[in-house]
């Protein structure tokens, strides 16, 4: 995992695409650097049996990407901001750890994921079958001061890349995912 993904905070936005060939263009126009292109990944979602993790706004992941032979256990939250990940060599025993502490699994998302640099920046382009393209724009840092110079960075990025501000999807792949009640 390089540089691009150490620290305790991130600043991302997320866009929905109406047109995933128009932004991979202008994405290409600025020359970035290619970590991985159509890597298929797997989220495994786990809570407590009651949503305790998702009523906080956190969530536990573990995923593995399948052409990048990477696999993370993620923490994000609370807040959106919060998000820490680190490298494990084996998800299958992670998650049964998992289990182990009272946590179960909850949902699994399954995406295409193509991760690119555009100087400090990572932009992620994922497709999720039945739900949509999406561009994700963010930037990962143990400075909280700096939070919000990322965000206006990030901002003139996505302008610079075609994406609207209307385009903006809050939500979270997870809500987007889960299935409606």
């Amino acid at each position: 995992m390089t540089t691009h993904f150490q620290g305790r905070f991130e600043v991302e936005f997320k866009y929905r695409l109406a047109n995933s060939a128009a932004f991979s263009r202008a994405l290409a126009a600025l020359g970035p650097e290619v970590m991985v292109e159509g890597d298929q990944e797997q989220d495994c979602y786990f809570d407590t049996a009651d949503g305790a993790l998702a009523r906080e706004g956190k969530s536990l992941v573990i995923r593995t990407m399948q052409t990048a032979g990477i696999r993370l256990w993620i923490v994000k939250g609370p807040g959106p901001d919060r998000c820490e990940a680190v490298n494990i060599s084996d998800a299958d025993k992670a998650a049964s750890m998992v289990r182990t502490l009272g946590y179960q699994p909850v949902l699994t998302i399954h995406k295409r994921r193509s991760i690119y640099f555009v100087g400090p920046f990572h932009i992620t382009l994922d497709h999720l079958a039945g739900v949509g393209d999406f561009a994700e724009l963010a930037i990962m840092t143990d400075d909280e001061a700096a939070l919000p110079a990322y965000r206006e960075q990030l901002l003139a990025l996505a302008s610079r890349l075609g994406l609207a501000p209307e385009m903006r999807e809050t939500r979270s792949y997870r809500t987007l995912c889960e299935p409606r009640t």
